[in-house]
């Protein structure tokens, strides 16, 4: 009774919640920066699967609560439950691994709001993300030097895909933090934003993507990420048979009557 108890306090750490077309993932522990259990993973996980399940949202938004950060990484305070043993860390690397590729190629648009810390596996979280938009106070870094944690391949290849491998590195052998302005530079975020500001601009773009063709955006999300795979592993076909379902669509024939008639498309997905 005790640890469904507190699985299920863990999970109340994690949100997700509707608003029209976008559906709103939120990290919900700010009592500890945002600090993330592997139960609250798991709840991760569930939200997700819910999101895909539901076709009118199209695009996702990931943020953390309480103002001063998004993700700060692992809960430290659990490691020697979850990572103080070999098998241990294993089934925890393993479980979060799987977790951050689900919102990596998760069929639908996913967005980073980053408002405040955003350290170690939180980058990581937001670096999986297709976009980041940050305020002015946020603050980047990967501190498992300072940890003298192991990094798996997944997740500095993430990184090294979103700033380039010599910022990669600077970030990961320092293991100092960069501000929003350095991280903006480094291509890490898309836009820095004043923090009263950030999560209106987010809501209107996430709003922009989700008004238009679906199928169009799931094409280029997944194809994109073929795109960056070793040439070996593309999947060419997929790739074509993505192009060809947008050409059978009905929301083709409504983008095409939308622009003759000169008014807003009515994309339904289909």
């Amino acid at each position: 009774m005790a640890s469904e108890a507190a699985t299920a306090q863990e999970s109340q750490k994690i949100i997700g919640r509707q608003d029209g077309p976008v559906g709103h993932l939120v990290f919900n522990n700010p009592q500890k920066h945002n600090a993330v259990s592997l139960e609250m993973w798991d709840a991760v996980e569930a939200v997700l699967d819910t999101f895909e399940g539901q076709d009118e949202i199209r695009v996702v938004v990931l943020s953390g609560a309480g103002g001063k950060s998004f993700v700060s990484g692992a809960d430290i305070s659990k490691f020697e439950k979850e990572r103080g043993s070999m098998e241990a860390v294993q089934h925890y690397n393993g479980r979060t691994k799987g977790v951050y590729e689900r919102v990596q190629f998760f069929p639908k648009p996913t967005i980073a709001m980053v408002n405040g810390y955003c350290l170690g596996g939180g980058l990581n979280l937001a670096a999986a993300c297709d976009l980041r938009y940050c305020s002015a106070k946020s603050k980047f870094g990967m501190p498992a030097a300072r940890l003298a944690l192991g990094y798996p391949y997944a997740a500095i290849k993430r990184l090294v895909d979103a700033v380039g491998l010599s910022a990669a590195k600077q970030l990961m052998f320092s293991a100092q933090r960069i501000d929003a302005a350095e991280a903006h530079r480094l291509g890490l975020v898309q836009q820095v934003l004043a923090e009263e500001e950030l999560e209106a601009f987010v809501t209107d773009y996430a709003r922009q993507i989700a008004a238009n063709a679906p199928l169009t955006v799931r094409a280029m999300k997944l194809i994109a990420n073929e795109v960056v795979k070793d040439p070996a592993d593309t999947d060419l076909d997929l790739c074509e048979r993505l192009v060809a379902d947008c050409f059978a669509s009905e929301d083709y024939k409504e983008g095409r009557r939308a622009f003759l008639e000169k008014r807003e498309p009515q994309f339904q997905g289909r």
